[in-house]
């Protein structure tokens, strides 16, 4: 039982994204972008302790392989795209489609190893930007949860910010396809 505990929490994580939508986007609830704001963290608080449980105990699996990668898809996108629509003008639309396009070429390009029983890891980059884009998120839901007029110096600082997360999500992505322009096609290598 203990050793299902990480892929529980990567489930749970993936269970929490459409609390997330709902509280963040859909409900008439009171404070509901603070409730937002605490369904994020606590999806946050599962994905370190899922990594940390795994590296700990040496609990590799293929699920936790493939899904607690997705599990920060959704939940990073999800936020993305909700934040990108708040009241507040925090991330530019443009950023969040670069980020949701390398999100979803790098699903694809790991669903093609996978059928060939290769599982890509996440590199360094990856860890980098899933961290970025972590804080960036958190920041601006405390932002939208707690600040009810706009501060244009706050604006321009997330504005600023998330183009070097932008930045950082093109290369972590790039450093994943540049070695398929050299390696030959009928090898299993990356």
């Amino acid at each position: 039982m203990f050793k299902a505990i990480p892929n529980i929490l990567t489930t749970l994580r993936i269970l929490l994204v459409p609390v997330f939508i709902w509280l963040f986007y859909f409900t008439p609830v009171a404070n509901s972008y603070i409730w937002a704001l605490v369904v994020f963290i606590t999806a946050e608080l599962t994905d370190y302790f899922d990594g940390y449980l795994a590296r700990k105990y040496n609990i590799i699996s293929n699920y936790g392989k493939v899904m607690d990668p997705l599990a920060d898809k959704l939940l990073t996108g999800a936020a993305f795209i909700f934040i990108a629509l708040a009241p507040h003008y925090i991330v530019d639309a443009v950023i969040v489609v670069i980020i949701l396009l390398r999100e979803i070429a790098i699903t694809i390009l790991r669903e093609v190893y996978i059928r060939k029983k290769i599982y890509i890891p996440a590199n360094i980059w990856g860890k980098l930007k899933t961290v970025l884009q972590m804080a960036g998120l958190t920041a601006a839901l405390l932002y939208i949860a707690f600040f009810k007029t706009e501060n244009d110096i706050i604006l321009m600082v997330f504005y600023y910010y998330f183009w070097l997360v932008a930045l950082v999500t093109i290369f972590s992505g790039a450093v994943y396809f540049i070695p398929l322009l050299f390696t030959k096609s009928e090898g299993n290598e990356l």
